[in-house]
């Protein structure tokens, strides 16, 4: 993990510990690498309740229970998508926050409308509030999930400091 990416998950890390608040993670496109990096920090487990990488639609559905309208209408890489996978997350492992992450990492597999390096990252908060923001990165495969979890991290800090 690089330095930069390293410091930004102690200091969620450490706003989930003064917060008392728990995390979880519902992954595609990033492949377990958000987790990975929550959990690089020693005493993660005070915050981090688990997760799941729901690479398949079926896992999608299954797991996360993301609906099949939503997957068949708006596609696995979506807003919709992404705040289902967050929402499913949250009430699965009964955590204050879930982040999710699905997207397009690349080298192939993108189109005109979904173009690669397109990823939407998803925050659903026990509060009821889901935010999904997308992104589109413009790197290999390695720099977009990277990317991604850097992103994902950086909504989560931000929505530890409001």
């Amino acid at each position: 993990m690089s330095a930069d990416l390293l410091a930004l998950s102690r200091q969620v890390g450490a706003a989930l510990i003064e917060k008392k608040a728990t995390v979880c993670a519902a992954e595609s496109c990033t492949g377990g690498l958000l987790l990975s990096a929550l959990t690089d920090i020693a005493g993660s487990s005070a915050y981090v309740q688990g997760g799941l990488v729901t690479y398949s639609n079926e896992a999608k559905m299954n797991f996360l229970k993301v609906r099949e309208a939503t997957l068949i209408e708006q596609g696995a890489v979506s807003e919709a998508t992404a705040g289902e996978m967050a929402r499913g997350a949250l009430a699965l492992f009964a955590t204050d926050y879930a982040l999710s992450v699905t997207g397009i990492a690349g080298p192939g597999g993108g189109t005109a409308d979904k173009p690669v390096g397109l990823t939407y990252i998803g925050l659903a908060t026990g509060g009821g509030e889901t935010v999904v923001e997308r992104r589109i990165w413009r790197g290999g495969r390695i720099e977009n999930k990277n990317a991604s979890v850097s992103a994902a991290l950086r909504l989560l800090l931000g929505a530890l400091k409001t």
